[in-house]
């Protein structure tokens, strides 16, 4: 394995992770829940619920902050490795394993294990093996 040293940028990781830390930080002090991602928003699919406009505020600020990162740094180049059928069979994997995890990895990974959750820290490392797995197949294995 080698590094891009030239495309590496450890200093906008920093702060993407700073500013992602501040703001779950944030919505728990203020509004007394997990910023978790899939929760937020299967809230707001359904159709009684209380602090939807809040859920619904910070899920737009989620959208809206790449946008407003490419106004000073530039829009990043974006390559995928896989047809349409390839990422719309990993988004449908990705939201069944939300669903069977009971959340995702802003919830788990970013929450919960800030909270120091025995329950988040078996979902992080089980969406994480198998992320890993699921490479090692794909690039070792499949030849993908």
């Amino acid at each position: 394995m080698t590094i891009d040293w030239v495309n590496f940028t450890p200093w906008s990781a920093l702060l993407g992770g700073a500013l992602i830390g501040l703001a779950v930080s944030l919505f728990a002090l203020v509004n007394g829940r997990i910023a978790g991602i899939s929760g937020l928003l299967g809230s707001l699919l359904q159709k009684k619920g209380e602090g939807r406009g809040e859920k619904a505020l910070f899920l737009l600020g989620v959208l809206v902050a790449p946008l407003v990162w490419w106004l000073f740094a530039g829009r990043p180049v974006v390559q995928f490795q896989t047809d349409w059928v390839g990422l719309l069979v990993a988004g449908l994997l990705v939201g069944l394993g939300t669903r069977y995890a009971a959340g995702c990895t802003s919830g788990h990974g970013v929450c919960g294990l800030a909270r120091l959750s025995p329950r988040s820290l078996v979902a992080t490392l089980c969406f994480m093996c198998a992320g890993f797995a699921v490479v090692f197949v794909s690039r070792h294995l499949a030849g993908v």
